[in-house]
């Protein structure tokens, strides 16, 4: 799956998603997105980097790089991430409503907001409603696929060993900006 930069400005994506500024440490600039990132990852909070990734990537894109995050760290997942996983893949694949809602329904109902529950939370949220069909709708704020993602991705690194997650992170980054350039 590739897909297109959302923002070509670094700024943009600040002015458009303010919370990603609550999200991070980096202050907006008139940088171009992908140099941004780059530069964050070599910063003294790489995280941010994935957080940026995470808002700079099209919803179903940002949903699919949590998702091949989560699976190239197979050895930090439980079983239910890997269901969840699952639920998030289906709806990335044939994005339609009802696989939307089913991952929507899996990350709500998990019993933990593990990795996994973040990234389906994410699928989830994408568009449509967050009501249960049938229920008036409830549109998610534009920014919850962004900040799922994120914890989703971040959660995962934080369980790896500590001398091997700068390595994690910028491999997901990498993978984040490849998924821009294809």
């Amino acid at each position: 799956m590739s897909g297109r930069l959302r923002f070509i400005i670094a700024r943009e994506l600040f002015d458009t998603f303010p919370t990603a500024g609550e999200d991070m440490a980096a202050q907006p600039s008139d940088d171009a997105s992908l140099d941004f990132l780059r530069a964050l990852l070599k910063s003294r909070t790489p995280e941010d980097a994935v957080t940026f990734c995470a808002y700079l990537l099209p919803r179903r894109v940002a949903v699919w790089w949590g998702h091949q995050c989560l699976t190239n760290l197979p050895d930090i997942l439980v079983q239910q991430d890997h269901a969840l996983l699952g639920t998030a893949e289906d709806w990335v694949r044939e994005p339609e409503e009802d696989r939307r809602y089913a991952a929507l329904d899996a990350g709500m109902a998990a019993p933990a907001k593990t990795p996994g529950a973040w990234i389906a939370l994410a699928a989830g949220w994408s568009g449509g409603s967050m009501a249960p069909p049938g229920s008036a709708p409830v549109v998610p704020p534009a920014y919850l696929t962004a900040r799922a993602v994120n914890a989703g991705v971040l959660s995962a690194i934080a369980r790896v060993a500590l001398k091997q997650r700068a390595a994690v992170l910028s491999a997901c980054v990498s993978m984040g900006i490849q998924l821009t350039e294809n």
